[in-house]
């Protein structure tokens, strides 16, 4: 399969086809409200708000596979977000990232970009680069930060 022929959930749990998203850059992100990169969520939000005019889009796909560290409901998740770091991206449904029950879009990205330590997450705040035609450019560990990653983003826009 391709990118844009998968489904994801959104925060109420509808259907949303990465088809909606075609011709988009995209940086699709495992994160978690209670982990001490969440701080991230500002570098992504200040990314988001000066590009999203050019066609870039954060993608949010909370995970409490690490530590439980994004507990709560997507609605919970969402009110935190928007108000401790005035998030506007879209907001998916909470998944998991390794294992049986990993989402299938997350075993497509990890397939396309193996890390430094292998195919699994590590970790919250993980990151993928995504150029407009669905390409998996570039994978980056939690610890690169948003602002690290302009450059690139900047030379798909």
């Amino acid at each position: 399969m391709k990118l844009y022929e998968y489904n994801v959930k959104d925060k109420k749990g509808n259907n949303v086809s990465m088809n909606e998203y075609k011709g988009k850059v995209l940086l699709i992100v495992n994160t978690a409200t209670g982990c001490g990169f969440t701080p991230q969520y500002e570098g992504l939000q200040n990314l988001y708000d000066k590009y999203q005019k050019d066609g870039f889009v954060v993608m949010d796909f909370p995970c409490n596979q690490f530590a439980n560290q994004a507990p709560g409901t997507e609605e919970e998740i969402h009110t935190f977000c928007k108000s401790r770091f005035g998030t506007t991206f879209p907001l998916f449904s909470k998944i998991d990232v390794n294992g049986k029950n990993e989402e299938p879009l997350y075993t497509y990205l990890k397939k396309n970009k193996s890390g430094v330590f292998g195919s699994n997450i590590k970790w919250n705040f993980t990151k993928f680069l995504v150029d407009r035609e669905g390409h998996v450019v570039k994978r980056y560990g939690p610890t690169v930060k948003p602002e690290e990653i302009e450059k690139d983003i900047v030379s798909l826009l």
